[in-house]
């Protein structure tokens, strides 16, 4: 049958259909590439961010190693700290309960209920919120990770905490180590203290496994130097974790942390204790002595004991000096921030941080530079009056100025030798011997030779001892004064210099170790606090070997100079010469005569043992002598200094002692020096009746 009325279909409606199905082609091509694309050619970035989001690594502390003095008294350790904390997620789900363990929790650790608002930040163990706002606060960003809520609490208080967590879910004490000292102040210099992560640090500690608000670093002294050694190696656990952050399982075999390294110390806790106690009580009974007159006080001073044969520090005071046990778990800012306001700075090492006027013990110096380049014999006079005149010249040829250089005893000595002259530390002697005067000396020892002997015996540069932010120093020359002065080197400069004065600075250790290199017959040995370095068991993993930094009688480091007074520069020639062995023995027998005869003899009258010495006293004026208006021309305030060795003949301790503002070198420095010298040999003593000697 035909329908004659029916149209034939539409080609439009085919039109439409196969673009219809072009178009969900199309959308299924694109979905296809996306994924494809996120499949399989993005799979590994995919994946990786699906292992982060359901793995965390846990980084495990280390203990820090310990340090020990010589004879094995803890000087710094790690004890146990007992912190109370609460895991939120472990809490009861009843909200009556919760509020029950709170307000008990409260009463026990006697800490307020509320207090602030959780807009305020959280400070573990602070004390800015209250219980209930701490745990509210952690619950919100971290409900599986635990809250402190105070530290630090005795041993009772964390029993007590622990008696009842069986009823307090999710309440419980945790055991962090806490660094401590038991010595204390005594040594505070010498070991520094920890403090929190620097941000220059962060990044680099973070690679390690280190966490900044739970790892603490070296802020000093040794504590700083060693950090690298004493902070060990993190451990570390993978684990995976659900949505709210609670660890499900370990992904790897966790990693144990690796315990730092344990040092023992050349030091003496002993002789370090004594010195410590020497110290306070001298400047004590000085400054009761002038508590009515018109002077600043002796506000600070330094101790340092060494053995000249090998370099090692038996004891090295810095007072006064801070409590590092005030340091161990947070710096509190208001300490802190008095100890920076201190103008004694007790927070530096003065020992080898301080820059000083070194004075007359610097005339060891000008002795052995003298006799060596045969500016004077032993046995020569030379006329020692209370003051001379000379003509003070910037250049050469010119006519100068006259200038008196006075010597510190005004009367004058009237004639010395080379011995006489240190003994008596004769100011005129050693103008005389350093930059020449008249007929009697025709040519001094100048100031390019000056330099060169006192970098051979120790100055101007860092002698390499174990301890952060140790000075050079500095050791002036014509070059060094144009530039930093403005100005020519002059030849009273020269004078001046000659006896420790003008622009030379040194620390105390540079003044001992020159000293101890007269006491070693020219042999420098390098100055060290580390004795050894040893594991957790007791193995010794570095050995303490002596560390000579050369010997002036037989290493040529003396510079030989075209003009030798250093007009316009020093002109060195490129030869190098040595000391010869007879110089060393003249400056002993010198050092020796002033300890019989001179001006340590008073001082060391009841000294049983034969020691040899120098005194020194160094005019200064600085911003708090200023300050005081005492920077008076002709009456200068002074520093005290006194350097020593004993036994003379077979020399095993060398003792330096500065006292800030001590005004006179032998009755100030000296009997110091005398009673720490008393002091090491009374302990050798008892050591050899209990046969500990090494």
């Amino acid at each position: 049958m035909s329908y004659p009325n029916s149209a034939p279909r539409s080609s439009l409606e085919t039109w439409r259909l196969l673009a219809f199905f072009g178009f969900v082609a199309m959308i299924f091509a694109i979905f296809g590439l996306r994924l494809f694309y996120l499949q399989v050619l993005e799979h590994e970035n995919w994946l990786s961010q699906a292992e982060a989001n359901r793995t965390e690594i846990i980084s495990l502390p280390p203990q820090r190693g310990v340090i020990y003095d010589r004879n094995g008294v803890v000087l710094a350790r790690n004890i146990a700290s007992y912190n109370i904390v609460v895991v939120p997620a472990s809490l009861p789900s009843d909200d009556g309960e919760i509020e029950e363990i709170i307000y008990a929790l409260a009463k026990l650790t006697n800490q307020p209920v509320h207090l602030g608002s959780i807009d305020d930040p959280l400070i573990p163990c602070g004390t800015n919120l209250g219980v209930a706002e701490m745990i509210a606060l952690q619950t919100s960003f971290s409900p599986y990770d635990p809250v402190s809520i105070q530290c630090n609490v005795s041993r009772e208080l964390a029993l007590a905490v622990k008696e009842r967590a069986v009823d307090w879910p999710g309440v419980d004490v945790v055991v962090e180590p806490v660094r401590e000292y038991p010595t204390g102040s005594i040594t505070a210099a010498v070991i520094g203290y920890l403090g929190p992560i620097p941000a220059i640090q962060e990044a680099e500690l973070r690679a390690l496994g280190f966490m900044p608000n739970r790892d603490k670093v070296g802020y000093g002294g040794l504590e700083l130097y060693f950090d690298e050694l004493l902070r060990g190696t993190p451990g570390r656990r993978v684990v995976e974790t659900d949505a709210g952050g609670q660890v499900l399982r370990d992904l790897e075999p966790p990693l144990d942390p690796v315990a730092g390294e344990n040092i023992v110390l050349t030091i003496d806790a002993r002789l370090q204790a004594a010195a410590s106690a020497i110290i306070e009580e001298e400047l004590g009974l000085w400054n009761a002595y002038f508590r009515d007159l018109p002077r600043s006080h002796m506000t600070s001073g330094v101790i340092i004991a060494m053995n000249p044969q090998t370099g090692e520090l038996l004891a090295m005071v810095s007072w006064p000096t801070f409590e590092n046990n005030r340091m161990t778990r947070f710096i509190p800012a208001y300490y802190y921030e008095q100890l920076l306001a201190d103008a004694t700075k007790p927070l530096v090492n003065h020992a080898a941080g301080a820059e000083l006027p070194a004075g007359s013990v610097f005339k060891i110096v000008t002795a052995v530079g003298g006799l060596n380049e045969g500016i004077v014999t032993p046995q020569q006079i030379v006329r020692t009056p209370g003051s001379i005149t000379v003509s003070q010249r910037f250049y050469e040829g010119e006519p100068g100025q006259n200038r008196e250089f006075v010597d510190w005893n005004r009367a004058g000595f009237g004639q010395l030798n080379f011995y006489g002259g240190i003994a008596n530390s004769s100011n005129v002697y050693f103008y005389k011997v350093g930059g020449g005067y008249e007929d009697e000396i025709p040519e001094g020892l100048g100031i390019c030779r000056l330099g060169t002997y006192a970098r051979a015996l120790g100055y101007g540069q860092a002698l390499g001892v174990e301890l952060p932010y140790e000075v050079n120093g500095l050791v002036p020359d014509p070059t060094w004064k144009r530039l930093n002065q403005g100005e020519n080197w002059s030849t009273g400069d020269t004078y001046i210099t000659s006896v420790g004065q003008g622009y030379i600075l040194s620390s105390p250790l540079q003044v001992l170790v020159s000293a101890a290199t007269i006491a070693n017959d020219g042999a420098q040995m390098r100055p060290t606090l580390l004795r050894q370095v040893v594991d957790g068991e007791g193995n010794i993993i570095q050995d303490f070997e002596p560390d000579l930094r050369w010997d002036i009688t037989k290493d040529a480091i003396i510079e030989q100079y075209e003009n030798p007074m250093g007009i316009g520069a020093c002109r060195p020639t490129g030869e190098m010469t040595t000391v010869d062995p007879f110089v060393i023995q003249a400056v002993q027998q010198g050092m020796r005569e002033a300890v019989t005869y001179g001006t340590l003899a008073e001082r060391f009258a009841n000294l049983t043992v034969a020691a040899a010495g120098k005194t020194g006293t160094a005019e200064y004026c600085d911003e708090v002598a200023a300050a005081n208006n005492r920077c008076q021309y002709g009456a200068w305030p002074s520093h005290a200094w006194s350097v020593a060795y004993a036994p003379y003949d077979d020399p095993e301790l060398a003792v330096v002692a500065f006292v800030y503002n001590g005004s006179e070198g032998s009755s100030v420095a000296g009997p110091i020096l005398n009673r720490v010298i008393q002091a090491y040999f009374e302990l050798k003593a008892i050591d050899t009746q209990l046969g500990r000697l090494d």
